[in-house]
């Protein structure tokens, strides 16, 4: 009996050890795509089969928006958790509101994660819910790294974030990835570390191909780093 007990204790520490637990909060001004993004992840990650929508409108809405009234007002209330695996990582995933009125709900989630996403809108850029929310990260010590969205929008321009990440919230920070167009021409975004590109087709973006870096970014790369 003990050693069957100790071959299941060995057995479980090797299929999820510990040391390959991490738990992730994504967290920003309201409506910077919180929601929008924790749903690609766990697409992309294979935890789900279907994208869908905030605020349902397919009838169905964002995993996440558990809440009848997350769906119909298209923002998140209460915080919600999920997970996922990476390669061989196992990711809990905390997405948490962006209304100020719920800060206290974003001030629980940071006491227990290890990292955070906080995601800042291309055209609206660092607002006062993103200056609140990376001071409470401050607190915490907790590390972070900023992800840029919305880059099909109109008047979207990633590199004016990383000035205002850089002067507004005092975070030493560059870009890792640079997209391939912004605005309707938006077309997928270049790994600066591996120098591959990685674009997003069909319908919804759902279907991610890798290729080389287009000839044209190349030689504009120093922007990036200004």
């Amino acid at each position: 009996m003990r050693g069957a007990v100790q071959g299941w204790r060995r057995l479980s520490s090797a299929i999820n050890p510990i040391d390959r637990i991490r738990n992730i909060g994504i967290s920003a001004h309201i409506d910077s795509g919180k929601t929008t993004l924790t749903e690609r992840i766990l697409y992309y990650t294979g935890r789900i089969h279907e994208i869908h929508e905030v605020r349902g409108k397919d009838g169905v809405g964002a995993k996440m928006d558990s809440m009848e009234l997350e769906r119909e007002k298209g923002i998140t209330i209460q915080s919600a958790a999920t997970f996922t695996q990476w390669k061989d990582h196992h990711i809990n995933i905390i997405d948490t509101p962006g209304h100020v009125d719920f800060t206290i709900e974003v001030e629980r989630a940071l006491r227990v994660l290890d990292g955070a996403i906080l995601v800042v809108c291309s055209v609206g850029s660092v607002q006062s819910q993103t200056i609140t929310v990376d001071r409470q990260m401050k607190r915490y010590n907790v590390p972070r790294i900023v992800f840029v969205n919305k880059l099909d929008r109109g008047g979207a321009n990633p590199f004016r974030i990383v000035k205002d990440v850089r002067k507004k919230l005092g975070l030493t920070c560059a870009a890792v990835q640079i997209p391939i167009g912004t605005e309707h021409n938006h077309q997928g975004v270049v790994d600066l570390i591996s120098g591959d590109a990685h674009y997003f087709e069909g319908p919804k973006g759902d279907t991610v191909v890798t290729k080389d870096m287009p000839a044209e970014l190349i030689g504009g790369l120093s922007s990036c780093f200004s």
